[in-house]
This record gives C-alpha cells, structure tokens and sequence, in this order.
C-alpha cells in the first residue's frame, strides 16, 4: 500500500486509474474507503487520490506541531508534491472540505477545481463547539467510544430515516468501538479540537474562483444543514446541489447521484 512520510509520520494513501488528478479528501472518523464508490467509478478517466486523515485508516498518528486546519492542508499538498502532480480537482467532504478550501486559497494556480461537500468554512457554531468538545474530553479521559456514545456519534452522520440494522451504518459503528486509545488520544481527539476549532474562512470565499468551485450538500445533513451550503455558494458565487435523501455522508448514502453529479463537474473542467 502507497505510504509516504510527511512530518514524521507515515501517511496513507490511494492512488489509481490514469488522466487529470482528483484529490478526495473524506471526513473526520472515516478512512479513504468511504470513497469506494466514487474511486471505481471515477479512476476509469482520472488519476484518484484519496488519502487517509492523521490517526484515521492506515495513517501515522498526527505529526508533532500540527496545530490548525492549514497544516493539514499543506500535508496533502506534500503529498501531491511528492507524487509530482501540479494540477488537481480537489472534492473535500465535511473536514476534507474545511482543509480543502484552505489548501485552494494557498495555490490556486494548481486548481483546476474545487468541490465542497458537506462541510461548512466559518466556525463552528458555539453550542455545537462546546458540544463536541465535551464529548471529545469524554474520550480521552476513559480512551474508549463507548456505546452510550457510539449512540449519539453515529446517528450525527446518516439522515434521520437509515436504518441502523444497515451495514454501512453497523460498519461504522463497529469501527469506531474498535479504536484503541492510544489512537483516540494521540489523534482522534486532537483531530476533533483542531476541525471544531477552526478559524472562520467566510470572509476569504470571495477569493474561490466562482467558475470552477461547486458546494454540494445532502438534504438532510444535519451537522452541515443545506442553508450553510447555500450560504457559502453565495459568497463563492457558485452553483450549489443538494443530494437527495442523504445526510452528512451523501456521497456513500447516494453514491449513484454524488458520482454523476462529480463526473458532469469534472467534464467541465476538461472539455
């Protein structure tokens, strides 16, 4: 498996098919296999990144020093420079977004576009912040998830009406029970404090070229609600889609619309 070490710490990642690169940056407590759908269907005409967050998948634990979303950023594009590819789609979902912005904003002469799904660049509301933060503090006191808590964490991802005996919700809740606390408190929870800590990149959005960015939102997202997607489509002043009955994870709850919606935006972009 591709690995290359950035920081210090090994980092993992996907890279298939041939043709104009596509980096696919997923969300916090998911690996790069949440892309599944989307990497088979999209390495027929491109050249798929997908990497695997710090402490996530098959990643090192995060580096000493990473402090912000915009060390992050500037990780993957080691990553990108290591693998030599000057010119890149990025598709960033939820924190995938939230770093993917900040790495547009820092080179976009080496965009040739930029899709935000699910994911919102001001910061997070307060009484989500202290939320998230009391339950990330619960994790690194006891190093376990516990299932009182996999309770709460995981409905947040999936639309109201899922069924939770599905095996990609089951999936999920499995994997993150089996975290060892090692990782939860070296990575996980660090991770969390960076994402929902996040400084507001609002004010910046008008400087995202409007012709070449799509924000893209499930319908029943819950922690990234459509009206902050449309919000930051009228900044950027870009077109915006919602994913019909998905929630935070549209592109694994309705892969079939996310992959054609993504094949239509990345034709434009290489006519």
């Amino acid at each position: 498996m591709p690995f290359v070490t950035i920081d210090g710490q090994p980092l993992h990642f996907i890279d298939q098919g041939t043709g104009p690169a596509v980096l696919l940056a997923g969300s916090y407590l998911w690996d790069q296999s949440m892309w599944a759908p989307q990497i088979a269907a999209l390495s027929q005409q491109y050249r798929v990144i997908a990497l695997d967050l710090w402490g996530h998948g098959e990643s090192g634990r995060i580096p000493d020093g990473t402090g912000s979303l915009d060390d992050i950023a500037l990780q993957a594009l080691a990553l990108l420079d290591h693998l030599e590819i000057e010119r890149f789609t990025l598709v960033g979902l939820s924190v995938g977004g939230m770093w993917g912005a900040r790495l547009a904003l820092s080179v976009p002469q080496r965009l040739n576009g930029l899709v935000l799904m699910d994911t919102f660049l001001g910061v997070e509301p307060e009484p989500t912040r202290q939320y998230y933060f009391s339950l990330l503090k619960m994790i690194e006191e006891t190093g376990v998830i516990s299932p009182q808590l996999l309770d709460i964490v995981v409905p947040i991802f999936f639309r109201p009406g899922i069924d939770p005996q599905s095996a990609m919700y089951q999936d999920f809740r499995a994997s993150l029970a089996a975290l060892p606390p090692e990782r939860l408190r070296e990575s996980i929870v660090p991770m969390g404090r960076i994402t929902f800590g996040r400084e507001d990149l609002l004010p910046r959005l008008g400087e995202l070229n409007a012709a070449t960015t799509l924000v893209i939102c499930g319908d029943q997202d819950k922690p990234r609600p459509p009206s902050e997607a449309r919000e930051m489509a009228e900044l950027i002043g870009c077109p915006h889609v919602l994913v019909p009955e998905a929630g935070h994870i549209s592109n694994l709850e309705n892969p079939a619309f996310v992959t054609e919606t993504l094949l239509g935006f990345l034709a434009e972009r290489h006519q």
